[in-house]
């Protein structure tokens, strides 16, 4: 089986600040490093890193073939990223010492993904693959009901949050992860609590108090608690956590193991800094002490 992924690629500059800047402030950076980034891009090497065939459906700029270069060195598979004339999305990300973030996001050309593209993608997919989503390109709709047709196991991470473009794939999905936060931003939107939306299984991220599963179709919830770590940088945790899941269901993982291993991985992730360069992989993840 493969995991296919419509998802974002941006260059990440991380900023090292003595605190996160409020509204009028001028402040100076400690240091500034270049990851690569994006949700999607992410994902895919989490994914990668935790033993999955990925393949990456996206879009970069005339600057941007650095990035493709980076994510085929991880293992991820490349042969669906355009290269666009809309300049490569980027985000700048201020960490202060305690770990938490502030992100400004520039999709560039994450947005400029045609259905062509994804229908050409798709074509090689099979039924029995995974397709993953976030808010960070266009098609998302498109792709999603694609996948929904070819009988793949369509999943939706659900930022950065928009409750519109959360409710156009909610008829195609079969996992949903977002968290806690947003499923109360989905709950006041729709009326309805995650568990009643209809999905077979739905994972509420609940940062340091660990995660929540629902199963949809029985109303089941259960938790998995967090690890005890000193978290450095908090930024890409979400993600690592999410491509870590998918790729246990991938790889054959109930899903609660595949929580249980995700958990890890995230806990891993947030002791380190940057994004996806920084991503653990499987053999550092099972080999972890908490």
């Amino acid at each position: 089986m493969a995991i296919w992924n419509l998802g974002s690629v941006n260059a990440d500059m991380v900023y090292a600040m003595p605190h996160l800047p409020t509204a009028g402030e001028t402040l100076a950076a400690r240091s500034l490093d270049r990851f690569l980034g994006g949700k999607g891009a992410n994902m895919s090497v989490a994914a990668t890193r935790a033993g999955s065939e990925v393949h990456h459906i996206g879009a970069v700029g005339p600057d941007g073939a650095w990035a493709i270069e980076r994510l085929r060195g991880y293992g991820v598979g490349t042969d669906h990223i355009a290269q666009v004339e809309v300049p490569t999305g980027h985000a700048i990300i201020a960490v202060e010492p305690e770990g938490e973030n502030q992100i400004i996001l520039f999709p560039g050309a994450n947005r400029a993904l045609s259905q062509v593209q994804v229908e050409e993608a798709l074509s090689l997919a099979k039924s029995a693959d995974i397709l993953v989503l976030q808010n960070e390109t266009s098609m998302q709709a498109e792709a999603a009901r694609l996948g929904r047709q070819k009988g793949m196991r369509v999943c939706y991470a659900a930022a950065p949050f928009d409750a519109d473009a959360v409710q156009a794939v909610l008829p195609y999905l079969d996992f949903l992860i977002l968290n806690e936060v947003e499923a109360q931003q989905l709950q006041e939107a729709t009326g309805k609590e995650p568990g009643a939306l209809g999905i077979k299984d739905v994972i509420i991220t609940l940062g340091a108090k660990g995660a929540r599963h629902i199963e949809g179709d029985t109303g089941t919830v259960s938790d998995v608690p967090a690890l005890p770590v000193t978290p450095v940088d908090t930024t890409g945790a979400g993600d690592t956590f999410t491509g870590y899941v998918l790729s246990g269901l991938d790889l054959g993982l109930t899903v609660a193991e595949s929580i249980e291993q995700a958990s890890r991985a995230g806990a891993l992730m947030v002791t380190r800094r940057g994004t996806a360069d920084v991503i653990p992989s499987l053999q550092e993840v099972q080999a972890a002490r908490f």
